[in-house]
């Protein structure tokens, strides 16, 4: 009954500050304290209970009222964070206030007029909680009380952490308690692990959660590449002003890390008893990439080597978060944060004997930010990861993710964050090296069986990716391939069915119509042919399969070689494809056992209809996201300046003003599996998710009539002088050799032999040699991804759009009205 009652209470308070058009003095408390004092609502109740109907009209018609209430609450705060709320009723004040604060804030945000109302001073709040020697000029804005008091409130003994008394009258004083004490988990430079409580857990998941909806004034501007514009939430909680900032942001890595669902191994029991540590989980990794986004673009800061790590104590970022993280360095650490990491980022993988036994996280996305935040801050912990194979625990749920997620548009987002994770692994030889150890763990995929390593694992996956994810992925195929030229010359035996998907690759993208179909498409050709020669430059022993594959399809590279430039033969080839779609449906599905799937497994499908997705900005051109680094003999990388290494890749006399294609939709989907299932996917390209705002209105306004040319390149058609320009750099020579020494003799042992039989051509091709025969090998190129400000406006929008959609019990933001990114339903 009580229950009922507070609601009831709670309720008319509300309904009586919508209608109160008078402004209600700040002193009169029997009327404040309705909203706090004798309630007990949960979070889910003060949601239903106050309609944003009812916040918005409160904000525009009495304003003075909503600024009281946020005045009232942020004070009750302040005061609970300077008693320490010794009594029960105190801590449920905090509470309610937090609650009340969380409901209201995201209203304060959109409106731009409000915005500032936070960072004003409130007349007569002197700064709280610090010396005496401030006086009222100096007062705290009452944004910064509210953080403050959040943290201590955060290290506050019985409520959100365990009491260190030593007797009962014995009291710890708020002011002067060493939170590194506090620590909420043992891990990264903290040895103790405090009794699990799950009051405490719930109390600092609520304050979390609050401190989420502060930092959240980042939704409510416009996506901008000015990375100079900093979030003053987020700067002003983890700056040298917050005295908790080194024990909250170990709290937060070590409660992440050393999360285990699968708790002490007792099947089914996330049925039997709710799990509040990974309600508290979510919301710290939650707060940590938000936090950590946060470097105001200032790339400076990032040590350049790891030499230069030892004197970090000197310099850093400003923001303490991103300097902590830069700056753990025991191994212990590194190894406890990664192992925790792998372990939540498998446990969606888990098959058990008893389906769904263990219990499944969903905060996958969040925790990949992580890793990526990790390996970008701190070079040697992505050191540390490539050190062993510990990083193929990392790259296997990814893989599992690219391709579950594949046919579903509303997790675009999540396949490119796990790329730009394996394009900056990819950078780092060691990454390759690792990638050469069997793959044996046969997570249920829905991919070809194979036997082999994790590098056929990677290219199978890749080759599922491209063949038959939805169109919006195209943007990814230039980094999909970059990754694989970039491992290329160190895999030492790719599978026979690895082979064959990159030779079926070659196929699709060679064909003569997909070349000349838009101006991008001729780099994918380049970064195969690159893969190729690396292959078999630097590792021809062991890979007998690649060569043969090479051999089976030669009439491709002879193709290439003869490729027509005439203005003719260039529309015969485009209007061909006009008129047979059924031309490209030919390309081969090689050998009929690879259609067999793994045991097990699912096919990826689309998103339910009603799903909802956030928009993203668009991502820079793969020469923009990368830069070229030459490896010397000694196994170092030289940079390599653009203007001297004038590629072919990326210095075509017509790339430069083209956006950074979708390499023409209709022409890839339709290169890869036949035209006739394009007609299911075109015309859809007003809601593109890899457009921002402007160019999505510009797309819709334009006609989407041709076929041949995506409206973005509409203007642009093959010429002649084009396609020289870039046929006569195609890096054919090795295989143009390779084939001309091999070919005659593999004909010979099938003449003389009488031979249809693989294996025993494999045998051959194992035992022979090329030593001598080919062109000097190149020096290997790697493209590494390097940090810009494209990519960290994209991260923006990715991470924020992902807190959104995940933070639905309550609904914190939806129906809001947020600006950093759309929301649309599937």
């Amino acid at each position: 009954m009580g229950n009922t009652d507070s609601k009831l209470n709670f309720r008319k308070a509300v309904i009586q500050l919508t209608t109160k058009t008078q402004p209600v003095e700040a002193t009169d408390d029997a009327f404040w304290d309705q909203f706090w004092a004798d309630t007990a609502t949960t979070v889910q109740d003060v949601f239903a209970l106050v309609p944003a109907a009812e916040i918005r009209a409160v904000r525009e018609e009495s304003p003075s009222n909503l600024a009281t209430l946020c005045y009232k609450a942020v004070e009750k705060l302040v005061q609970a964070a300077e008693s320490g709320c010794p009594l029960e009723k105190e801590k449920q004040i905090v509470l309610n206030c937090s609650r009340m604060l969380t409901r209201i804030l995201p209203y304060i945000f959109e409106d731009q007029d409000w915005r500032g109302f936070f960072w004003s001073t409130v007349p007569g709040a002197g700064r709280t909680g610090t010396d005496e020697m401030d006086d009222d000029e100096g007062a705290r804005p009452l944004a910064e009380s509210l953080l403050l008091a959040m943290a201590d409130l955060l290290f506050c003994p019985d409520f959100t952490v365990n009491s260190h008394r030593r007797g009962p009258d014995s009291v710890e004083d708020m002011q002067t308690i060493d939170s590194c004490e506090y620590i909420w988990e043992a891990g990264v430079g903290f040895a103790q692990s405090p009794p699990l409580n799950y009051i405490h857990d719930l109390n600092r998941t609520e304050l979390l959660r609050l401190l989420l909806t502060c930092f959240s004034e980042a939704m409510y501007l416009p996506p901008s590449s000015d990375n100079t514009i900093l979030n003053p939430w987020v700067s002003f909680f983890c700056s040298t002003e917050n005295r908790h900032a080194l024990p909250l942001f170990t709290s937060l890595v070590n409660v992440v890390c050393a999360y285990d669902p699968v708790g002490y191994g007792i099947p089914y029991n996330h049925l039997l008893f709710s799990d509040y540590r990974e309600q508290l989980v979510e919301q710290a990794v939650q707060i940590l990439i938000v936090t950590l986004e946060h470097d105001g673009g200032g790339l400076a800061h990032r040590p350049p080597s790891p030499s230069s790590m030892e004197d970090q104590d000197s310099v850093g970022p400003d923001n303490l978060f991103v300097n902590y993280l830069s700056r753990i360095h025991r191994e212990e650490d590194y190894d406890f944060v990664l192992k925790g990491l792998a372990r939540l980022l498998v446990n969606p993988l888990m098959q058990t004997y008893l389906p769904n036994s263990t219990k499944k996280i969903q905060f996958h996305q969040e925790l990949l930010v992580l890793f990526w935040k990790l390996c970008d801050f701190n070079k040697k912990f992505l050191f540390f990861v490539l050190k062993s194979s510990d990083v193929l625990d990392i790259l296997v749920p990814i893989l599992f993710y690219l391709n579950d997620a594949r046919a579903d548009q509303s997790r675009v987002g999540l396949m490119h964050i796990g790329v730009f994770i394996l394009l900056l692994l990819s950078g780092e030889r060691n990454f390759g090296v690792r990638l050469n150890k069997p793959y044996s763990v046969h997570v249920p995929m829905d991919i070809p069986v194979f036997t082999g390593t994790h590098a056929d694992l990677l290219i199978v996956v890749f080759h599922k990716i491209i063949t038959s994810g939805h169109q919006r992925l195209q943007p990814l195929f230039d980094c999909l391939l970059t990754i694989v030229v970039n491992v290329s010359p160190y895999l030492k035996s790719l599978s026979m069915v690895a082979a064959n998907k990159l030779l079926h690759l070659l196929e699709a993208f060679s064909t003569n119509w997909f070349l000349f179909s838009a101006s991008q498409n001729h780099h994918l050709v380049f970064f195969l042919l690159e893969a190729f020669n690396n292959i078999i430059q630097y590792q021809f022993d062991g890979n007998c399969n690649l060569v043969y594959a090479i051999i089976r399809k030669r009439n491709l590279f002879h193709q290439l070689a003869n490729l027509p430039t005439d203005p003719a033969s260039i529309q015969k080839a485009l209007l061909r494809k006009r008129k047979s779609p059924d031309a490209i449906t030919g390309i081969s599905r090689t050998s009929s056992q690879e259609t067999v799937s793994m045991e097990g497994s699912r096919p990826a499908v689309p998103a339910e209809p009603g799903t909802l997705k956030t928009s993203l900005v668009a991502i820079p051109a793969i020469d923009k996201l990368t830069e070229k680094s030459q490896v010397s003999e000694d196994g170092t990388m030289i940079s390599v300046l653009k203007m001297e290494h004038s590629h072919a890749l990326h210095h075509t006399p017509q790339a430069d003003h083209t956006p950074q294609a979708d390499h023409t939709p209709q022409a890839v989907h339709s290169a890869i599996v036949g035209a006739s299932d394009t007609e299911s996917v075109s015309g859809r390209d007003n809601e593109d998710v890899f457009y921002t705002e402007a160019e999505m209105e510009r797309r819709r306004m334009s006609s989407t009539s041709s076929t041949i040319s995506c409206t973005s390149q509409s203007h642009w058609s093959p010429t002649p002088d084009w396609v020289l320009s870039w046929k006569c750099k195609l890096p054919l020579q090795t295989i143009m050799r390779l084939l001309q020494v091999l070919v005659p003799q593999v004909e010979k042992i099938c003449i003389d032999k009488g031979l249809t039989d693989e294996s025993e051509i494999l045998k051959f091709l194992q035992h022979g040699t090329l030593v001598g025969l080919l062109p000097v090998p190149h020096p290997i190129l790697i493209r590494k991804y390097q940090a810009n400000a494209g990519t960290a406006m994209w991260f923006r929008t990715y991470m924020w759009g992902v807190v959104y959609l995940r933070n639905v019990d309550p609904p914190i933001w939806y129906d809001t009205d947020v600006r950093l990114f759309e929301i649309q339903k599937m």
